[in-house]
């Protein structure tokens, strides 16, 4: 866990990790979309527009979703909701917005939505890789406690420590996974009911190294992060085999126009499903589901609707032709 990679001298501008993934992983989407963009006989700057046109919508719907989700932390400093360099943005939350606005976009334009669809759909999953490498450098996203040998531990006093030695009754969990001595470890008592840890530098020698090292420091979890990036590659490279076949001459049933975005749809919401299963930093919002899988079970349906839609539909010879020059 590295929140604060490092610090520019002079300046004194603090280099944050997960800004910088954001960054690093728009800008390799972006490539992506524009090598792509070529192959298929596409305008590269019509697609370059739409990718920063989209990341900017995106970004604002990803977080104003978790501020609206998670609004207890931001009631008392509403300056605070402007930090998205902090981590604190929802996938979903931005991906409905953002795929709303590229819809209006290129229908505004007059442009093949599907083709365009397609290729900012791989750029996306690219460049989510990258940001959930973010999210492990953050500590935010957090899995559940396992014993599997490829676990990770976060630090004391991170954001899966801090769930760790509190109820958590949004999970239906009454007690803590970590019971901390009050009176020697813990510091105050959050207006949401979050027990909060003291710094370390305020614990005694004995106490750093149970924090540390010891009975009390984090639990290891699963790396919900690094499963979420890989997640998001296999998702890319599906979708650019799909989208590959549609350029040939013979491109055959699962290769139409849009196929990569209903494949999207369905590993995504099949994978988000699953990893929702074993974080545990979200709430139950319905039953034992959370908001995110309430919401990917809605984009799985929407996915399968799509393809059977699209394998009914004739082949796309004009289309073809066009990614052919």
């Amino acid at each position: 866990m590295h929140p604060r990679l490092f610090e520019i001298p002079f300046v004194h501008l603090t280099i944050w990790s997960f800004g910088l993934m954001m960054v690093l992983g728009f800008l390799a989407a972006l490539l992506l979309v524009r090598r792509l963009s070529r192959r298929g006989g596409l305008d590269p700057e019509i697609i370059s527009n739409a990718a920063l046109y989209s990341l900017i919508v995106g970004v604002v719907g990803a977080r104003t979703f978790f501020v609206i989700h998670y609004f207890e932390q931001f009631r008392d400093d509403l300056p605070s909701v402007a930090a998205i360099w902090h981590g604190g943005l929802e996938f979903i939350g931005g991906l409905v917005p953002a795929v709303a606005f590229l819809l209006f976009y290129l229908h505004r334009r007059k442009l093949p939505i599907r083709r365009y669809l397609d290729i900012m759909a791989m750029g996306l999953m690219l460049g989510l890789a990258f940001g959930r490498i973010g999210c492990l450098l953050n500590g935010c996203c957090f899995g559940k406690p396992t014993t599997l040998p490829f676990s990770v531990r976060f630090p004391y006093r991170s954001y899966a420590y801090i769930r760790q030695i509190n109820p958590d009754p949004q999970r239906d969990r009454a007690e803590p996974r970590l019971p901390l001595p009050q009176s020697e470890y813990l510091d105050f008592l959050a207006v949401d009911g979050t027990w909060y840890p003291k710094p370390l530098e305020e614990l005694g020698e004995p106490q750093r190294r149970q924090v540390t090292e010891g009975r009390y420091r984090c639990l290891p979890v699963h790396p919900t992060q690094l499963y979420a990036s890989a997640l998001a590659l296999l998702i890319c490279g599906t979708m650019y085999v799909f989208w590959r076949r549609g350029l040939g001459d013979r491109p055959g049933r699962f290769a139409r126009p849009g196929m990569a975005v209903a494949v999207l749809c369905i590993l995504y919401g099949i994978g988000r499903f699953f990893l929702e299963s074993i974080r545990d930093d979200n709430p139950y919002e319905l039953g034992t589901l959370t908001i995110s899988q309430v919401l990917t079970i809605a984009m799985f349906v929407a996915g399968v609707v799509f393809l059977g839609i699209l394998v009914r539909t004739g082949p796309d010879a004009t289309g073809r032709r066009k990614a052919q020059t």
